[in-house]
C-alpha cells in the first residue's frame, strides 16, 4: 500500500471530501485545507509528497501559493497539481509557467485524477549504471541528491524540470521526441499534450542557460523534439 502524504487545498468542501475519500481508497494518506495561509503553513509543517491546489482560492490565489512554494528552497521540488474550474489555455500556461507540474480542470473524473497523482508521485528510480554526477560545461547534475548546479551555484528546479533535464542529459546527443519525454517524465498514463513539454523546456532554459534565446545546452529539433548537445563540445 502506498504511504505518500497528499495535501489538498481547495475552498469547496465537497471537492475536499471527494478527493480525500478517493485518494485514500488508492492507499494514500490525505490531509485537506480550505485556504491559502493554512495550506502554506501545512506544507511547511507536514512536508507532503504532493499538493493538489485549487487555482481560485479566497485571498491569495493558487498561482501565488505555487509561486511561494517554488521560491522556498525546502519545497521547490514539491510536485504540484493545479485543480481548477478555469480551463482556458492561457490559464494552463500560466499555471505551468508559475511552477505547477500538471493541470486538471473541474469537473474531473476520479480515475483521471488518480492517474495524474500516480504519474506525479512516480520518480524514476536511479538505475545501477547511472552516474552519480554529470558534469557538462558549467552545469553539474547530482543525480544521487537530485540537485543541479551552475558555476557551483545551486539552481532550484521543480520536480518535472529536474526529471526532464536528467532524461535529456543522460541521453546526451540523442534527439528525444516530445512523446518520448512525456512518457519518461510524466508517465504513460499522463493525459496532457506535448505542449506541456515545450512549456517546461522554456522554463528550464531560463534557469540553466546564459541566454535562453541562444541555448548552449538544450537544442530544439524542429518538428521532432529536443536534445542535450552542449555547444561547448564543438570548441573542445
Amino acid at each position: 500500500m502506498n504511504k505518500e502524504l497528499i495535501l489538498v487545498i481547495d475552498d469547496e468542501m465537497h471537492i475536499l471530501e471527494l478527493v480525500k475519500c478517493n485518494l485514500e481508497k488508492e492507499g494514500h494518506r490525505v490531509i485537506v485545507c480550505e485556504n491559502d495561509e493554512k495550506g502554506l503553513e501545512t506544507i511547511g509543517r507536514k512536508r507532503p509528497h504532493l499538493v493538489i491546489l485549487d487555482l481560485m482560492l479566497p485571498g491569495m490565489d493558487g498561482l501565488e501559493v505555487c509561486r511561494r512554494v517554488r521560491e522556498n528552497s525546502t519545497t521547490a521540488t514539491l510536485p504540484v497539481l493545479m485543480l481548477t474550474a478555469r480551463g482556458e489555455e492561457i490559464d494552463k500556461v500560466l499555471g505551468l509557467e508559475t511552477g505547477a507540474d500538471d493541470y486538471l480542470t473541474k469537473p474531473f473524473g476520479i480515475r483521471e485524477l488518480a492517474a495524474r497523482v500516480r504519474a506525479l508521485l512516480r520518480r524514476s528510480a536511479r538505475l545501477p549504471d547511472e552516474p552519480e554526477l554529470l558534469r557538462i560545461g558549467s552545469l553539474t547534475i547530482d543525480i544521487g541528491a537530485y540537485r543541479v548546479y551552475k558555476d557551483e551555484q545551486e539552481i532550484v528546479l521543480t520536480n518535472k524540470e529536474y526529471e526532464l533535464l536528467k532524461v535529456l542529459a543522460l541521453n546526451r546527443g540523442r534527439i528525444l521526441t516530445r512523446d518520448y519525454l512525456l512518457d519518461k517524465v510524466w508517465g504513460y498514463d499522463y493525459y496532457g499534450d506535448t505542449r506541456t513539454v515545450d512549456v517546461h523546456i522554456r522554463h528550464l532554459r531560463r534557469k540553466i542557460e546564459d541566454d535562453d534565446k541562444s541555448p548552449r545546452f538544450i537544442q530544439t529539433a524542429r518538428g521532432i523534439g529536443y536534445s542535450f548537445n552542449y555547444k561547448g563540445d564543438d570548441d573542445a
